[in-house]
């Protein structure tokens, strides 16, 4: 049995169509159309990228909870903004820029299928393909939201965040695309942590460093700062946890033949990474403070989820298990370097993603042997498994070729949208009061708006922000209340006092009454009379007033 590919060499990888031969057909072979059973790979392909979509709200949650509860909203609004303006931006030319196959493709960028509409024929496979890569398009800009947390200017971001499918759709290209030079070369990259992680991270650090530190964040040395709410970062782990599954498992690109044996080997080998890392995390956070730190086991975690994502498929346990445990290490240690490098990233972003999956990479060129079932690995083997160093030099160059191009082009869209349309940074006062009450007008109690305010005054470029009412109150009924505390309220009932100050012009529609009684028990009961009076009683409020019984 022979497995026949798309292309003319017999290399399989998680965006190829391929069936298998049953005639030991040679790969000299005219390509052959998408198997008549793609439906049940994508089916799972489809199925996976839901799940992955859960990611957004596991990064919305993870980010909200390392940072001060006043900006929590607005990370979550970050994350709604990847989606529908990355969405939007990937459909018009991303898909063209990463897999487009027209006369003006080159081993460096597709052509192609700007604002993907494909006919009846190809539009199950076409689509398929778009969704999934989709979710990995929108993955890429939401790490950059979390690293520059807490005084990135909401209007900048969302500028950037529509220009950012840019960063990430090029790399895809080089990796995936039946026309990129590092796919040619031999690249493996099954899951992303290199065209995603590697990416997204690399993109981070230059956001951070451009956008500097949060006001005083290292006036006092440069331990970390308390989360607003761990149990937030926790939650949110979870949900990244169970997105990578999909992310992951997915990325075998179907369920057919063989491809279900990789599919069940790749959901083993992210769990036990993650839980080796997770073990690392824990034992270095119990050395280091004498108790465990939510950072450093959240970040350790996800460390390991990296590490394995770039060789899911092709690990054996005990590879994935020492991958995942040096990725673990590889996140918690790195934090304080960047923290002493005073690049301000809150949520870890530059160290989980960007290092770890560098590490990733790199650990396919150490530990993988060649994949003889899909020849995912084109016969090249790792450095320890007799392989030599060309698997290794591949891995390396294509973290330098991402890593650069995603550092040089976030520079440039960063720098063109702080110059020419609007600062990349809050103002003080934005940042002092959070960019919850700022951007989106919402007002918390005892997390330090009131004293921010009350120092800095609530008109701010020209505008007036005293009518944000604090939230959960209902400031109707706040209103009512001011107004009857003034009434004379003896004799009075409820209902006649709220009716003096308020102007309900609804009649209430009196709906005939039923006897449960009889009905159930075939006799009245005397029930009762009910007093609905306020009377006032001697007992007095702080502020002098009689109070309501």
């Amino acid at each position: 049995m022979a497995l026949k590919s798309n292309n003319t060499d017999l290399t399989i990888d998680q965006f190829e169509n391929f069936t298998l031969n049953l005639d030991n057909q040679t790969n000299n072979e005219a390509p052959t159309q998408p198997p008549p059973d793609f439906g049940n790979d994508a089916a799972w392909i489809l199925t996976s990228t839901f799940i992955i979509f859960t990611m957004q709200s596991g990064f919305g949650l993870l980010e909200s909870g390392a940072v001060s509860m006043k900006n929590e909203t607005n990370i979550m609004v970050k994350n709604v903004v990847d989606v529908v303006l990355g969405g939007i931006t990937y459909w018009l030319f991303g898909y063209a820029l990463s897999f487009g196959e027209s006369e003006w493709t080159t081993p460096f960028c597709g052509w192609g299928s700007f604002a993907l509409n494909p006919g009846e024929e190809a539009m199950g496979e076409v689509y398929t393909k778009f969704f999934f890569q989709l979710s990995f398009a929108t993955t890429a800009t939401t790490i950059v939201s979390g690293a520059v947390a807490e005084r990135f200017n909401f209007v900048a971001y969302v500028l950037f965040s529509t220009i950012n499918t840019v960063i990430y759709c090029i790399p895809a290209g080089w990796l995936w695309g039946n026309h990129g030079f590092l796919r040619k070369l031999g690249v493996v990259d099954i899951a992303g942590s290199c065209g995603v992680h590697v990416c997204g991270g690399s993109s981070a650090l230059v956001a951070a460093r451009m956008v500097g530190p949060r006001l005083g964040r290292y006036d006092q040395g440069e331990s970390p700062l308390p989360m607003g709410s761990p149990t937030n970062a926790i939650l949110g782990m979870f949900m990244l946890w169970w997105g990578w599954l999909g992310f992951n498992c997915g990325s075998t690109y179907g369920i057919s033949g063989p491809l279900w044996k990789y599919a069940a080997r790749t959901a083993v080998t992210t769990l036990l990474s993650s839980i080796g890392a997770g073990l690392i995390g824990m034992g270095v956070s119990w050395y280091k403070n004498h108790r465990l730190e939510i950072g450093d086991v959240v970040n350790s975690v996800l460390g390991g989820l990296v590490s394995v994502t770039a060789g899911c498929a092709l690990y054996t346990t005990w590879e994935a298990l020492a991958v995942g445990t040096v990725g673990g290490l590889i996140a918690v240690m790195a934090m304080p370097m960047f923290d002493k490098l005073h690049i301000d990233d809150p949520v870890g972003a530059t160290s989980v993603h960007g290092l770890c999956g560098i590490w990733a990479m790199l650990a396919i060129g150490l530990f993988v042997k060649a994949d003889m079932l899909l020849r995912m690995t084109r016969d090249k083997a790792g450095l320890f498994r007799g392989g030599g160093f060309y698997l290794l030099g591949v891995q390396a160059l294509s973290c330098l070729c991402v890593s650069v191009w995603s550092m040089f082009s976030t520079f440039i869209i960063l720098t063109v949208i702080d110059k020419f349309f609007i600062s990349i940074r809050m103002s003080e006062w934005e940042e002092l009061v959070g960019a919850d009450f700022a951007e989106h007008g919402i007002r918390r109690r005892n997390i330090g708006v009131s004293r921010a305010v009350s120092v800095l005054g609530l008109q701010h470029h020209g505008y007036d922000y005293s009518d944000i009412a604090p939230m959960g109150d209902n400031p109707c009924h706040q209103k009512v209340l001011s107004e009857m505390k003034a009434l004379s309220r003896r004799g009075s009932t409820v209902s006649k006092a709220v009716a003096q100050v308020t102007d309900n012009k609804a009649k209430k529609i009196k709906l005939p009454s039923i006897n449960f009684d009889c009905l159930f028990f075939g006799r009245k009961k005397k029930r009762p009379k009910s007093t609905n009076k306020i009377h006032v009683v001697p007992l007095q409020s702080q502020e002098g007033f009689g109070i309501w019984e």
